[in-house]
């Protein structure tokens, strides 16, 4: 019995970033600065020619409207010469609520 093709659901919505936003990260073996091109409560996707494993745990600072967001975070894919997918696993609240806010304001 095939299984049917049903589209993945996201438990957060994403969205492009606002302008050129950078993300400044590191792992225990190296640091980095990338581009977002796409964002979420979840995580981002971060464009870097030569990305971390996938599995690595990763360090994230960035500005959005409203403040700076410091959060760690777990690569989650890896697409070689283009970037990484990371998913959020720690940020404070009163970050999440900025970082809440910024998504909203862009979806609108």
């Amino acid at each position: 019995m095939a299984e049917s093709a049903a589209p993945k659901k996201r438990r957060y919505p994403r969205v492009a970033p606002p302008k050129a936003m950078q993300v400044a990260w590191q792992t225990s073996a190296r640091k980095g600065i990338s581009r977002v091109s796409i964002f979420g409560l979840g995580g981002l996707f971060l464009h870097e020619a030569d990305p971390p494993p996938n599995g690595s745990l990763i360090q994230l600072f960035f500005e959005i409207p409203g403040g700076q967001v410091r959060a760690r975070g777990t690569v989650r894919s890896v697409e070689a010469g283009r970037g990484m997918g990371v998913e959020f696993t720690q940020m404070s609240q009163q970050e999440r609520a900025r970082l809440a806010k910024v998504i909203k304001g862009l979806l609108s």
